[in-house]
């Protein structure tokens, strides 16, 4: 598999020192090892975190003859098969790492390949003959940003990788999409209806049991996928249902392997999550690992979280706050964390959409909620893990599990007095105790005791009169006294950075 790493990338007239100076803010993503490359009219640079190929696997790399260079984040699936297929052609391979599946592959078929890369992964590649690029995967796995300025594109990691100067123009890169001097932004697979919500099996009031085993079957095969890796895996185990469901399947696959699979938990003492996630380690069995925290750390932890996350919308904060401890505790372990992210917007978990009456609306709520979750949710996985050492890998955005997700039915997902992600709880009856199975929603931040302990400190920050006189410097305008304080700490660690269209803010919050 590959690296949770840093990159940089430039195309146009570039001062190579900049590009140091941005590689240097990625540190935390890449502690193992860092380097760059210089062609006539681009820049490459990387961070690494190593996971495969520990000793040979350093970017960027080249192909053999040193006509072609990429830089990447993140892991290609079905690099080995790739592989193969371009050995079996006379391609010579210099490393394991599966980004020089993509660089290959590329390098043979141009970038309308990019559709055959199957995984999570940001990619920038040049040529000596001047041609250059920029990709970002289906569902914005990886992270991707760029600003353009006069002739100059400039790519990183992440937000706070940017010169001050640069900050203002910066905007994600968008999934799908690869970017070419000439043609500029084009898509290469963009996640679209995979079908109407209620195509399949129209007339049926309830899925039937072969559904509900393709939807098992095809999470257990995506869990066992993400198993593989030259380190340690471990989960990160909240005692909800989504992170439940991939720690069974995983565990059952250590067992079979005669080994125990490693979890980590975190909470305040006596808080739902810690009971919870405990019971689910004793019932499956796993090594688990818990670290309970106080009000007081979950407070000082803010400013570091926020400058972290790049991000101030309150339900983030809430939740990566744990996460960043948990992350930290996970890391002592492993290096590569499975989470469950990515189940509430396939299966409809959230509360406010059991507001949602329509199957078809719902189905549109659902497919605008994933297009979202580059700039929201995945973008706390992806900096909380940056931030610590750790790979995150998350089975529920497999494409493939995606596209059955947004296959099925959407009346199928509708609340109609049953629990949220009943489809989901249905389909792994039996392999969970039966009180986690059917445990109600929480939110992370409220299960791990996060939300109730800083919202009442962080708006307790901020008097009444400033939250009117200062609620609409964004649109739309501040929504409470908490979420202006976590702002002023945002522009206080990220300055010049321009939230309106960088910071997914959640609207079930």
């Amino acid at each position: 598999m590959g690296t949770i790493s840093g990159i940089v990338a430039a195309h146009g007239p570039f001062d190579p020192l900049e590009g140091m100076r941005m590689l240097d803010r990625l540190a935390h993503r890449g502690p193992d090892g860092q380097g760059s490359h210089a062609l006539d009219d681009a820049w490459l640079g990387h961070r690494r975190l190593a996971v495969v190929d520990l000793e040979g696997g350093a970017q960027p790399l080249r192909d053999p003859a040193g006509r072609y260079w990429l830089v990447g984040d993140g892991e290609i699936y079905n690099h080995e098969r790739l592989r193969t297929e371009l050995e079996d052609k006379g391609h010579v391979f210099r490393t394991r790492t599966d980004q020089e599946s993509a660089l290959h592959l590329i390098e043979a078929d141009g970038l309308t390949a990019l559709s055959r890369l199957w995984g999570m992964f940001a990619l920038a590649g040049a040529a000596l003959d001047g041609r250059f690029f920029a990709a970002r995967d289906t569902l914005g796995i990886a992270p991707l940003y760029w600003a353009r300025h006069h002739d100059t594109a400039v790519f990183a990691s992440e937000l706070k990788a940017f010169d001050p100067n640069r900050r203002p123009d910066v905007e994600p890169f968008p999934p799908g999409h690869v970017w070419t001097p000439e043609d500029g932004l084009r898509p290469f697979d963009v996640l679209t209806d995979a079908a109407a919500p209620g195509a399949a099996a129209q007339h049926e009031a309830d899925p039937p049991e072969e559904v509900l085993a393709d939807i098992r079957d095809t999470l257990i095969r995506a869990v066992e996928r993400l198993l593989v890796a030259d380190v340690p895996v471990g989960a990160l185990l909240s005692g909800g249902l989504d992170s439940s469901i991939v720690t069974a399947i995983a565990a059952r696959h250590a067992h079979r392997a005669g080994r125990r699979f490693p979890t980590f938990s975190v909470g305040l003492a006596g808080s739902a999550d810690l009971a919870a996630a405990r019971q689910v380690a004793e019932e499956l069995g796993t090594d688990h690992h818990e670290r309970v925290y106080t009000d007081d750390e979950l407070i000082d932890w803010v400013p570091e979280v926020i400058r972290v996350i790049e991000s101030f919308d309150p339900s983030l904060v809430h939740s990566s706050v744990p996460n960043l401890l948990v992350s930290k505790l996970a890391a002592r372990t492993v290096k590569v964390v499975l989470i469950g992210e990515g189940a509430d917007e396939l299966f409809a978990g959230y509360g406010y959409y059991s507001e949602i009456e329509s199957d078809t609306e719902l189905h549109e709520e659902l497919l605008s909620t994933i297009h979202g979750l580059h700039i929201g949710g995945l973008q706390r996985v992806d900096r909380v893990a940056g931030a610590t050492g750790l790979e995150p890998r998350t089975p529920f955005l497999d494409l493939d599990v995606v596209r059955l997700g947004l296959s099925l039915p959407a009346r199928w997902k509708l609340s109609d007095d049953r629990a949220e992600k009943w489809l989901l709880r249905k389909a792994f009856e039996g392999w969970l105790p039966e009180n986690v199975l059917w445990r109600p929603k929480q939110q992370f931040g409220q299960g791990t005791g996060a939300r109730d302990v800083l919202g009442e400190y962080y708006a307790g920050t901020v008097r009444d009169e400033e939250f009117e006189a200062e609620r609409d410097v964004l649109d739309p305008p501040l929504r409470s006294r908490e979420e202006l304080a976590y702002y002023r700490l945002f522009q206080r660690e990220l300055t010049g950075v321009d939230p309106a269209h960088l910071v997914g803010r959640f609207a079930g919050w």
